[in-house]
């Protein structure tokens, strides 16, 4: 009776977690999508190859080996121990016990060492991660040196590791009891041919002088907490930065292909200078059809924004490293690439929870990303460098978002700083941001053989 109550348990919880997964991720999508339409669907073979290379294989974050490596642990940790997971899920439903086992034969315990192994790895990569923010204070990390890190994003952090501490500490010490209730031939965990493990047969000590029904309580709650714990990471993942473990790959994979160094044009624009070069002619619109406004100048808002720089949003990992090489942010000015990133995605959320508030539609609540989010001193910091693209580990490009608003600013607003308003008159009425005539161009030659 006892074990259909839990199996009925387990079910519910998955529906539960489930539910929540399905209504969250909704959102997410939909909130994705108020972003202007890009085609980034061009050259699929490229755009694998970027993916493989740079989201499955890290490319980028081998910059600094000894980190990257403890990264990849992690990484590399979360994609195959969810085979164990498929395993526990399988066991939790059916009311069977490592249902792999039989199947699996030999293979089996060599699955589960090297799960030990990587969970072992895991716990002492989270360790030192802790120990890197709080002990050895990275300055990426700290507060005190950015603004953007405050409470929550240190919370956020903090509360993962210490999850990952305690699931691979439950995992751990739960083959360690099941081992020793199987070597005592107890039923139910008995299961043929299994020797103890590589990492939890160390562990196993701990329990051998635990009666029966100790050991079995023990092991169940490990198991439920372990399980738990993982469907309540997967949930708790959806709201957190640690979402880039399942964007970055699609964010990867809609990469800009073209060069860092390069601008894009605004359509709009390039339409009129062409006109007013003569080089193409305004279009005439049908008789009876009505004439559409021309477009926004840049972005004051998310919505103005592409899809893509909302994805960008929601994959950001936190990492700091687009900040910690942002020259701007080195000499002491305001701008954070990072921040620039968390404030899209602040913003994002709050017209999330206006339009749940709302039935599911967004009625505009009187704040922009450009003014309420980030400020002007931020986006007039930014040299253009392309130094927070070229760090980002997974593509993410934070310059795009202050083009488009600074864009805004200027072309829409006409909040250009003084400076900037002369070298627009000088470009304007001599070609070049330098207040000379053409003719006068060349006199620094004079005299030179």
């Amino acid at each position: 009776m006892l074990g259909y109550i839990q199996q009925i348990l387990f079910v519910a919880a998955l529906a539960v977690a489930g539910y929540f997964l399905n209504q969250r991720f909704r959102l997410i999508a939909k909130l994705i999508r108020l972003g202007r339409a890009e085609d980034r669907t061009d050259n699929p073979a490229e755009r694998a190859e970027i993916m493989l290379r740079v989201a499955f294989g890290q490319k980028k974050m081998f910059a600094k080996p000894l980190v990257a490596f403890m990264h990849f642990v992690i990484y590399l940790g979360f994609i195959i121990i969810n085979v164990e997971v498929l395993e526990i899920i399988l066991d939790g439903i059916l009311g069977t016990h490592r249902l792999f086992a039989p199947y699996l034969g030999g293979l089996y315990p060599v699955l589960i060492n090297v799960f030990e192994v990587l969970a072992l790895g895991v716990l002492v990569v989270c360790v030192a991660f802790l120990a890197r923010r709080y002990v050895l204070r990275v300055a990426r990390f700290q507060p005190e040196r950015h603004r953007e890190m405050g409470k929550w994003p240190r919370t956020d952090a903090t509360l993962i590791l210490v999850t990952e501490i305690v699931l691979m500490l439950a995992f751990l010490t739960w083959n360690a009891s099941d081992t020793v209730l199987r070597l005592r031939g107890t039923e139910h965990y008995d299961v043929a041919g299994l020797q103890p493990f590589l990492v939890s047969q160390f562990l196993m000590p701990i329990f051998e002088g635990w009666s029966t029904s100790a050991l079995i309580a023990y092991e169940r709650v490990a198991w439920w907490l372990h399980i738990l714990g993982i469907l309540a990471f997967a949930v708790y993942l959806s709201w957190s930065k640690h979402l880039h473990i399942l964007m970055a790959f699609p964010n990867v994979y809609f990469s800009q292909l073209r060069p860092k160094g390069e601008m894009q044009n605004m359509p709009e624009v390039t339409n009129e200078v062409k006109i007013m070069l003569g080089l193409s002619q305004p279009e005439t619109p049908a008789e009876g059809t009505e004439t559409i406004a021309p477009g926004k100048f840049g972005a004051k808002d998310v919505p103005d924004l592409s899809w893509k720089n909302l994805m960008d949003a929601y994959t950001c990992t936190e990492c700091g490293r687009c900040t910690a090489a942002c020259p701007a942010n080195l000499t002491g000015k305001k701008l954070s690439p990072r921040k620039i990133m968390m404030d899209t995605r602040d913003r994002l959320e709050d017209i999330g929870r206006t339009m749940q508030a709302n039935g599911g539609e967004w009625k505009d609540d009187g704040r922009t990303l450009l003014g309420d989010y980030i400020t002007d001193e931020e986006l007039l910091a930014c040299t253009s460098c392309q130094a927070c693209v070229q760090e980002c580990p997974v593509n993410i490009n934070p310059l795009d978002i202050i083009y488009q608003l600074r864009r805004y600013r200027v072309m829409e607003e006409s909040k250009a700083p003084g400076l900037w308003n002369g070298m627009f008159s000088n470009l304007e009425n001599n070609q070049a941001p330098w207040k000379f005539s053409p003719a006068d161009r060349f006199n620094w030659a004079e005299g030179v053989k």
